[in-house]
C-alpha cells in the first residue's frame, strides 16, 4: 500500500486529511513547521486530537520547514515507502502577504519547489501528487462562476501570485519529468479546527466577547464557503485517481453556491444567540469581492459533489468552538 506524505499536516485542512486517511487504513507521514503565523498550540491540539488515536506505527510526524530543500530531500530518501503526496503546506492568508511578503515566497515558491524536486528525485515511485492552490488566483471578479480555463494572470495579492507560481512550476515539472500532478483550487474552506484568521472564526470570537466585527467593503462580499469535510473528500478522490496521461491538471473545489457575507453573519447571530456589533469598513488591498466555483470538472472526473450547506457547516463549527473553548 505504501504511505502518504501530507505536508501542512498540523494545519486546518491537513489535519482533517490525515484523520480521513488514517480512518481508511492508510499509513501517513505528516510534515509541518508549526510556525507562529497563528498560535502553534492550536496546531499541536489538532495533531493530538485528529491523529493521536491512530494505531501504533501508522502515523509519524516530522517537524520540518518546506523551504529547507535539503531537509525535504532527506526525508523523502529516508522514507522509501512514500508513494503518494498531498502537498497542503503553505503560508496562507491574503492580508498578511502585504506585511510579510518573504514568508510567502519562502513557503509557497521555494517550499513548493522543494516538494517538486523531492518528487522528481524519487525516481518514479510517487504515483500521484495532489497540491493545494486557491480561488485567489482568479483575482477580483464578479462576472459569474470561475472556471479552470479562465485566465489567472492578474492576481490581486502576493499570496495569490505565489500560488499561481506554484501552478506554473507544477506544470513545468510535470512536462519535463512526466510527474503526475493535480492542483486543487480551494474556495473559502471553513469548519471545526479552522484558522483563526478566517472571517467566521474572527466574527465568532468577537461576537461572544462583545467586540465589534469588521465588515470590509461594508459587508458587500460574496464567498463560496466550502465545508472542510467536503474538501477532504475531494482531495482523497483526486489523490486516488492519477491523471491517465501522467500529466498535470487543475480543478476548482468549492461549494459552487456563493453566499453573502452578511448572510453568514446573520447565521452566526442565530447560532450564537448574540447580535453582532458591526463596523463597516472599505475594501482592503488584496481582497476580492466575490468567489464562485464551477466544479463541474470535479464532478465529471471524480463523481465529487459538495454536500454541506452553510447552516449545517456553521452549526458544526459552533458546536466544536464551544467544546474547544470550554
Amino acid at each position: 500500500m505504501g504511505s502518504v506524505l501530507v505536508t501542512g499536516a498540523a494545519g486546518f485542512i491537513g489535519a482533517h486529511l490525515c484523520q480521513a486517511l488514517l480512518a481508511r487504513g492508510e499509513h501517513v507521514i505528516g510534515l509541518d513547521n508549526l510556525n507562529a503565523y497563528y498560535d502553534p498550540s492550536l496546531k499541536r491540539a489538532r495533531l493530538a486530537a485528529l491523529t493521536g488515536d491512530a494505531p501504533a506505527g501508522r502515523f509519524r510526524f516530522e517537524k520540518l520547514d518546506l523551504a529547507d530543500h535539503e531537509a525535504v530531500l532527506a526525508l523523502m530518501r529516508a522514507h522509501p515507502e512514500i508513494n503518494r503526496v498531498a502537498h497542503l503546506g503553505a503560508q496562507a492568508g491574503v492580508r498578511w502577504s502585504l506585511e510579510a511578503p518573504f514568508a510567502y515566497t519562502a513557503a509557497n515558491v521555494t517550499g513548493h519547489l522543494s516538494v517538486l524536486e523531492a518528487i522528481r528525485r524519487a525516481e518514479g515511485r510517487i504515483r500521484h501528487t495532489v497540491y493545494a492552490s486557491t480561488s485567489s488566483v482568479y483575482g477580483a471578479r464578479t462576472d459569474g462562476a470561475f472556471r479552470e480555463t479562465d485566465r489567472v494572470d492578474h492576481p490581486a495579492s502576493l499570496y495569490a501570485a505565489t500560488k499561481v507560481a506554484g501552478e506554473v512550476m507544477s506544470r513545468t515539472y510535470s512536462d519535463l519529468y512526466k510527474l503526475p500532478l493535480t492542483g486543487l483550487r480551494f474556495f473559502t474552506v471553513y469548519g471545526p479546527w479552522g484558522r483563526p484568521d478566517m472571517a467566521y472564526w474572527l466574527f465568532t470570537d468577537a461576537m461572544l466577547k462583545g467586540r465589534p466585527i469588521s465588515l470590509f467593503n461594508e459587508g458587500r462580499m460574496m464567498r463560496d464557503f466550502t465545508f472542510v469535510d467536503d474538501i477532504v473528500q475531494g482531495v482523497m478522490a483526486a489523490l486516488d485517481t492519477p491523471p491517465a496521461d501522467g500529466g498535470h491538471r487543475l480543478y476548482n473545489i468549492g461549494n459552487s453556491r456563493p453566499e453573502p457575507l452578511l448572510g453568514m453573519v446573520a447565521l452566526l447571530e442565530e447560532l450564537l444567540g448574540v447580535t453582532a456589533i458591526r463596523e463597516l469598513k472599505p475594501m482592503q488591498p488584496g481582497d476580492v469581492p466575490a468567489t464562485f466555483a464551477d466544479v463541474s470538472a470535479m464532478e465529471r472526473d471524480f463523481g465529487w459533489k459538495p454536500t454541506t450547506d452553510l447552516r449545517t457547516g456553521l452549526t458544526r463549527f459552533v458546536e466544536w468552538w464551544r467544546r474547544y473553548h470550554g
